[in-house]
Protein backbone atom coordinates (compact mmCIF):
# COMPACT_ATOMS: atom_id res chain seq x y z
CA UNK A 1 0.00 0.00 0.00
CA UNK A 2 2.78 2.18 1.10
CA UNK A 3 4.24 1.56 -2.26
CA UNK A 4 0.79 2.89 -4.20
CA UNK A 5 0.91 6.24 -1.98
CA UNK A 6 4.42 6.73 -2.86
CA UNK A 7 4.10 6.36 -6.56
CA UNK A 8 0.51 8.71 -6.53
CA UNK A 9 2.71 10.72 -4.95
CA UNK A 10 5.03 10.49 -7.30
CA UNK A 11 3.16 11.13 -10.15
CA UNK A 12 1.27 13.86 -8.69
CA UNK A 13 4.58 15.61 -8.15
CA UNK A 14 5.73 14.83 -11.46
CA UNK A 15 2.25 16.56 -13.09
CA UNK A 16 2.45 19.68 -11.03
CA UNK A 17 6.70 19.94 -11.54
CA UNK A 18 5.88 19.86 -15.03
CA UNK A 19 2.84 22.49 -15.03
CA UNK A 20 4.84 24.55 -13.33
CA UNK A 21 7.39 24.33 -15.89
CA UNK A 22 4.99 25.05 -18.64
CA UNK A 23 3.44 28.17 -16.52
CA UNK A 24 6.67 29.53 -15.85
CA UNK A 25 7.80 29.44 -19.89
CA UNK A 26 4.56 30.32 -21.44
CA UNK A 27 2.77 32.56 -18.59
CA UNK A 28 5.29 33.96 -16.14
CA UNK A 29 6.75 37.50 -16.29
CA UNK A 30 10.10 38.02 -14.28
CA UNK A 31 10.26 41.06 -12.02
CA UNK A 32 13.25 42.55 -13.49
CA UNK A 33 12.14 42.36 -16.95
CA UNK A 34 13.81 44.21 -19.93
CA UNK A 35 13.43 44.48 -23.55
CA UNK A 36 14.99 46.57 -26.62
CA UNK A 37 12.51 48.06 -28.20
CA UNK A 38 14.48 48.08 -30.93
CA UNK A 39 14.95 44.29 -31.38
CA UNK A 40 13.60 42.67 -34.29
CA UNK A 41 12.14 39.64 -34.41
CA UNK A 42 14.60 36.75 -36.10
CA UNK A 43 13.71 34.95 -39.52
CA UNK A 44 13.98 36.22 -42.88
CA UNK A 45 10.44 37.65 -42.79
CA UNK A 46 11.30 40.03 -40.21
CA UNK A 47 15.00 41.13 -41.50
CA UNK A 48 13.93 41.86 -45.02
CA UNK A 49 11.41 44.81 -43.81
CA UNK A 50 14.19 45.24 -40.67
CA UNK A 51 15.42 49.08 -41.36
CA UNK A 52 11.46 49.92 -41.43
CA UNK A 53 10.74 48.29 -37.99
CA UNK A 54 13.44 50.18 -36.73
CA UNK A 55 12.86 53.77 -38.29
CA UNK A 56 9.29 53.66 -37.09
CA UNK A 57 9.88 52.95 -33.91
CA UNK A 58 12.31 55.28 -34.08
CA UNK A 59 9.89 57.95 -34.59
CA UNK A 60 7.69 57.05 -32.01
CA UNK A 61 10.14 56.79 -29.55
CA UNK A 62 11.34 60.65 -30.13
CA UNK A 63 8.12 61.81 -30.37
CA UNK A 64 7.64 63.29 -26.86
CA UNK A 65 4.81 61.82 -24.84
CA UNK A 66 3.31 61.77 -21.09
CA UNK A 67 3.54 58.30 -18.82
CA UNK A 68 -0.74 57.91 -17.23
CA UNK A 69 -1.57 54.74 -15.73
CA UNK A 70 -4.25 53.32 -14.57
CA UNK A 71 -5.65 50.56 -12.43
CA UNK A 72 -6.57 47.47 -13.09
CA UNK A 73 -9.82 45.32 -11.86
CA UNK A 74 -7.58 43.21 -10.21
CA UNK A 75 -5.17 46.52 -9.02
CA UNK A 76 -2.46 46.36 -10.75
CA UNK A 77 -0.94 49.42 -11.99
CA UNK A 78 -0.93 50.00 -15.71
CA UNK A 79 1.23 52.22 -17.85
CA UNK A 80 1.03 53.96 -20.77
CA UNK A 81 2.30 56.72 -23.42
CA UNK A 82 -0.01 59.48 -24.48
CA UNK A 83 1.11 61.18 -27.32
CA UNK A 84 -1.44 64.76 -27.99
CA UNK A 85 -2.68 65.73 -31.05
CA UNK A 86 -5.82 68.45 -30.59
CA UNK A 87 -8.00 68.94 -27.95
CA UNK A 88 -11.06 67.70 -29.42
CA UNK A 89 -9.43 64.56 -31.63
CA UNK A 90 -10.73 61.18 -31.38
CA UNK A 91 -8.17 58.50 -28.95
CA UNK A 92 -6.85 55.43 -30.66
CA UNK A 93 -6.03 53.33 -28.07
CA UNK A 94 -2.93 50.84 -28.82
CA UNK A 95 -2.55 47.09 -27.33
CA UNK A 96 0.89 45.03 -27.96
CA UNK A 97 1.31 41.80 -28.65
CA UNK A 98 3.09 38.61 -26.44
CA UNK A 99 6.56 39.53 -24.41
CA UNK A 100 6.32 43.24 -26.22
CA UNK A 101 5.73 46.26 -25.42
CA UNK A 102 4.03 49.44 -26.72
CA UNK A 103 7.16 51.09 -28.69
CA UNK A 104 7.96 48.36 -30.26
CA UNK A 105 4.52 46.73 -31.42
CA UNK A 106 2.42 50.08 -31.64
CA UNK A 107 4.83 52.24 -33.76
CA UNK A 108 3.00 51.87 -37.05
CA UNK A 109 -0.37 51.92 -35.48
CA UNK A 110 1.32 55.30 -33.83
CA UNK A 111 2.61 57.04 -37.34
CA UNK A 112 -1.17 56.03 -38.86
CA UNK A 113 -2.77 57.34 -35.81
CA UNK A 114 -1.27 60.76 -36.19
CA UNK A 115 -1.68 60.91 -39.63
CA UNK A 116 -5.35 60.75 -39.40
CA UNK A 117 -5.23 63.38 -36.18
CA UNK A 118 -5.97 60.66 -33.50
CA UNK A 119 -4.91 61.57 -29.90
CA UNK A 120 -2.82 58.26 -29.20
CA UNK A 121 -2.45 55.90 -26.36
CA UNK A 122 0.10 52.79 -26.17
CA UNK A 123 -0.21 51.10 -23.55
CA UNK A 124 2.68 48.42 -21.79
CA UNK A 125 0.41 45.43 -21.22
CA UNK A 126 -0.13 43.75 -17.66
CA UNK A 127 2.81 42.12 -16.57
CA UNK A 128 5.21 43.99 -19.78
CA UNK A 129 7.43 46.87 -19.83
CA UNK A 130 6.02 49.61 -16.92
CA UNK A 131 3.06 47.91 -16.24
CA UNK A 132 2.71 45.79 -13.26
CA UNK A 133 2.06 42.08 -13.23
CA UNK A 134 3.67 38.74 -13.15
CA UNK A 135 0.97 36.86 -15.45
CA UNK A 136 0.30 36.81 -19.12
CA UNK A 137 -3.14 35.22 -19.64
CA UNK A 138 -3.59 35.32 -23.79
CA UNK A 139 -6.06 38.40 -23.48
CA UNK A 140 -8.20 36.34 -20.61
CA UNK A 141 -7.65 38.87 -17.67
CA UNK A 142 -5.91 41.68 -20.26
CA UNK A 143 -9.28 42.55 -22.42
CA UNK A 144 -10.91 44.04 -19.20
CA UNK A 145 -7.96 46.20 -19.03
CA UNK A 146 -9.23 47.41 -21.96
CA UNK A 147 -12.13 48.42 -20.22
CA UNK A 148 -10.06 50.21 -17.25
CA UNK A 149 -8.25 52.04 -19.90
CA UNK A 150 -11.83 53.17 -21.98
CA UNK A 151 -12.59 54.83 -18.10
CA UNK A 152 -9.35 56.67 -18.19
CA UNK A 153 -9.66 58.10 -21.42
CA UNK A 154 -13.74 59.53 -20.55
CA UNK A 155 -12.31 60.93 -17.08
CA UNK A 156 -9.15 62.13 -18.54
CA UNK A 157 -10.40 63.35 -22.07
CA UNK A 158 -14.17 64.01 -21.39
CA UNK A 159 -17.90 61.68 -21.69
CA UNK A 160 -17.63 62.87 -25.59
CA UNK A 161 -14.59 61.82 -26.47
CA UNK A 162 -14.58 58.96 -29.80
CA UNK A 163 -12.22 55.78 -29.30
CA UNK A 164 -11.10 53.48 -31.15
CA UNK A 165 -9.42 50.65 -29.79
CA UNK A 166 -6.63 48.54 -31.85
CA UNK A 167 -4.16 45.51 -30.84
CA UNK A 168 -1.33 43.49 -32.80
CA UNK A 169 -1.81 39.99 -32.11
CA UNK A 170 -2.01 39.29 -28.90
CA UNK A 171 -2.87 43.13 -27.81
CA UNK A 172 -5.65 42.44 -31.30
CA UNK A 173 -7.28 39.27 -29.85
CA UNK A 174 -6.66 41.17 -26.55
CA UNK A 175 -9.32 44.02 -28.03
CA UNK A 176 -11.56 41.52 -29.70
CA UNK A 177 -12.14 39.90 -26.85
CA UNK A 178 -13.47 43.26 -25.24
CA UNK A 179 -15.90 43.30 -28.06
CA UNK A 180 -18.40 41.04 -25.63
CA UNK A 181 -18.21 43.79 -22.70
CA UNK A 182 -20.94 46.69 -22.20
CA UNK A 183 -18.71 48.87 -24.32
CA UNK A 184 -19.79 52.55 -23.79
CA UNK A 185 -21.23 53.80 -27.09
CA UNK A 186 -17.57 56.07 -27.45
CA UNK A 187 -16.20 53.19 -28.74
CA UNK A 188 -16.15 53.45 -32.40
CA UNK A 189 -14.76 50.80 -33.46
CA UNK A 190 -11.95 47.75 -33.27
CA UNK A 191 -9.09 46.89 -35.03
CA UNK A 192 -7.19 43.83 -34.64
CA UNK A 193 -3.86 43.07 -36.41
CA UNK A 194 -3.50 39.10 -36.94
CA UNK A 195 -5.40 38.16 -34.07
CA UNK A 196 -5.48 34.30 -33.27
CA UNK A 197 -8.61 33.15 -32.45
CA UNK A 198 -8.30 31.67 -29.04
CA UNK A 199 -5.17 31.27 -26.37
CA UNK A 200 -5.65 27.49 -26.62
CA UNK A 201 -5.75 27.53 -30.31
CA UNK A 202 -2.12 29.26 -30.67
CA UNK A 203 -0.57 27.21 -27.83
CA UNK A 204 -1.77 24.33 -29.75
CA UNK A 205 -0.18 25.63 -33.04
CA UNK A 206 3.09 27.17 -31.23
CA UNK A 207 3.42 22.96 -29.74
CA UNK A 208 2.89 21.45 -33.08
CA UNK A 209 5.45 24.31 -34.38
CA UNK A 210 8.19 22.89 -31.83
CA UNK A 211 7.31 19.24 -32.85
CA UNK A 212 5.36 18.62 -29.29
CA UNK A 213 2.11 16.76 -29.79
CA UNK A 214 -0.59 19.26 -28.53
CA UNK A 215 -2.69 16.57 -27.56
CA UNK A 216 -0.42 15.96 -24.90
CA UNK A 217 1.48 18.95 -23.61
CA UNK A 218 -1.66 21.53 -24.02
CA UNK A 219 -3.36 19.94 -20.80
CA UNK A 220 0.14 20.28 -19.01
CA UNK A 221 -0.26 24.08 -20.22
CA UNK A 222 -3.99 24.60 -19.25
CA UNK A 223 -3.23 23.06 -15.52
CA UNK A 224 -0.13 25.41 -14.85
CA UNK A 225 -2.24 28.45 -16.00
CA UNK A 226 -4.98 27.58 -13.46
CA UNK A 227 -3.06 26.43 -10.96
CA UNK A 228 -0.43 28.57 -10.42
CA UNK A 229 -1.81 31.71 -12.70
CA UNK A 230 -5.46 31.49 -11.41
CA UNK A 231 -7.03 31.69 -14.64
CA UNK A 232 -8.68 29.29 -17.03
CA UNK A 233 -7.37 29.23 -21.09
CA UNK A 234 -10.42 28.67 -22.17
CA UNK A 235 -12.42 30.88 -20.54
CA UNK A 236 -12.90 33.51 -23.28
CA UNK A 237 -12.02 33.34 -26.88
CA UNK A 238 -11.93 36.14 -29.55
CA UNK A 239 -14.16 34.20 -32.15
CA UNK A 240 -16.82 33.33 -29.75
CA UNK A 241 -16.41 36.72 -28.18
CA UNK A 242 -17.47 38.68 -31.52
CA UNK A 243 -20.59 36.95 -31.66
CA UNK A 244 -22.08 39.42 -28.95
CA UNK A 245 -19.79 42.26 -30.38
CA UNK A 246 -22.00 45.66 -31.16
CA UNK A 247 -18.99 47.77 -32.15
CA UNK A 248 -17.77 47.91 -35.67
CA UNK A 249 -14.37 45.52 -36.53
CA UNK A 250 -11.30 45.85 -38.71
CA UNK A 251 -9.45 42.53 -39.14
CA UNK A 252 -6.07 42.76 -41.22
CA UNK A 253 -3.56 39.78 -41.79
CA UNK A 254 -1.04 38.92 -43.48
CA UNK A 255 -1.33 35.73 -45.48
CA UNK A 256 2.37 34.28 -45.02
CA UNK A 257 1.56 34.64 -41.36
CA UNK A 258 4.09 31.72 -39.81
CA UNK A 259 3.10 32.25 -36.30
CA UNK A 260 -0.68 32.94 -36.02
CA UNK A 261 -2.38 31.34 -39.25
CA UNK A 262 -4.36 33.82 -41.70
CA UNK A 263 -7.16 31.05 -40.98
CA UNK A 264 -7.84 31.99 -37.46
CA UNK A 265 -8.69 35.87 -38.75
CA UNK A 266 -10.71 34.60 -41.41
CA UNK A 267 -12.83 31.93 -38.26
CA UNK A 268 -13.24 35.45 -36.73
CA UNK A 269 -14.63 37.61 -39.33
CA UNK A 270 -16.81 34.34 -39.56
CA UNK A 271 -18.39 34.77 -36.15
CA UNK A 272 -18.73 38.53 -35.80
CA UNK A 273 -22.31 39.64 -35.37
CA UNK A 274 -21.28 43.31 -35.66
CA UNK A 275 -20.08 45.41 -39.14
CA UNK A 276 -16.82 43.69 -39.82
CA UNK A 277 -14.21 43.59 -42.91
CA UNK A 278 -11.40 41.41 -43.37
CA UNK A 279 -8.53 42.21 -45.51
CA UNK A 280 -5.53 39.95 -46.38
CA UNK A 281 -1.97 40.74 -47.47
CA UNK A 282 -0.49 38.83 -49.80
CA UNK A 283 3.46 37.87 -48.59
CA UNK A 284 3.50 39.57 -45.22
CA UNK A 285 4.42 37.70 -42.45
CA UNK A 286 3.19 38.47 -38.32
CA UNK A 287 2.35 41.38 -37.99
CA UNK A 288 4.26 43.22 -40.89
CA UNK A 289 1.40 43.68 -43.28
CA UNK A 290 1.94 48.09 -42.45
CA UNK A 291 5.35 47.17 -43.30
CA UNK A 292 4.99 45.37 -46.35
CA UNK A 293 2.01 47.48 -48.25
CA UNK A 294 1.95 50.82 -45.86
CA UNK A 295 -0.25 52.74 -48.90
CA UNK A 296 -2.92 49.79 -49.20
CA UNK A 297 -2.75 49.09 -45.16
CA UNK A 298 -3.03 52.84 -44.54
CA UNK A 299 -6.17 53.40 -47.28
CA UNK A 300 -7.92 50.05 -45.42
CA UNK A 301 -8.04 51.62 -42.41
CA UNK A 302 -9.05 55.19 -43.57
CA UNK A 303 -11.78 54.20 -45.85
CA UNK A 304 -12.93 52.05 -42.99
CA UNK A 305 -13.34 54.59 -40.48
CA UNK A 306 -14.33 57.09 -42.74
CA UNK A 307 -17.51 54.66 -43.41
CA UNK A 308 -18.26 54.88 -39.56
CA UNK A 309 -21.07 57.69 -38.60
CA UNK A 310 -18.96 58.69 -35.24
CA UNK A 311 -15.81 59.36 -36.90
CA UNK A 312 -17.10 60.83 -40.73
CA UNK A 313 -16.70 64.24 -39.34
CA UNK A 314 -13.32 64.03 -38.31
CA UNK A 315 -12.16 61.95 -41.74
CA UNK A 316 -13.59 64.03 -43.63
CA UNK A 317 -11.74 66.94 -42.12
CA UNK A 318 -8.46 65.09 -41.93
CA UNK A 319 -5.97 66.41 -44.66
CA UNK A 320 -3.81 63.16 -44.80
CA UNK A 321 -7.14 61.19 -45.38
CA UNK A 322 -8.39 63.76 -47.58
CA UNK A 323 -5.22 63.83 -49.56
CA UNK A 324 -5.06 59.34 -49.52
CA UNK A 325 -8.08 59.86 -51.29
CA UNK A 326 -7.43 62.00 -54.20
CA UNK A 327 -4.13 60.25 -54.62
CA UNK A 328 -5.42 56.74 -54.24
CA UNK A 329 -9.15 56.82 -54.72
Amino acid sequence: MLYIIAAIAALIGLFLAISFYTFYVCFYSKRNRTEDPYAVMRGKQYQEVKDNIIACTRIMDKAPCEWVYTQSTDGLKLAGRYYHTAEVAPLMILFHGYRSMSLRDCAGGYILAKKMGFNVLAVDQRAHAESEGRVITFGIREHKDCESWINFALKRFGDDTKIVLSGLSMGAATVLMASKLDLPKNVAAILADCPYSAPADIIRKVCRDRHMPDHLAYPFIRLGAWIYGRFDLEMITASNAVKKAAVPILLIHGEDDRFVPCEMSRLIHSCCASKSQLHTFGGAGHGLCYMVDPIRYEMITIRFLSELPALHTHMEMNEYAKEMKNNYG
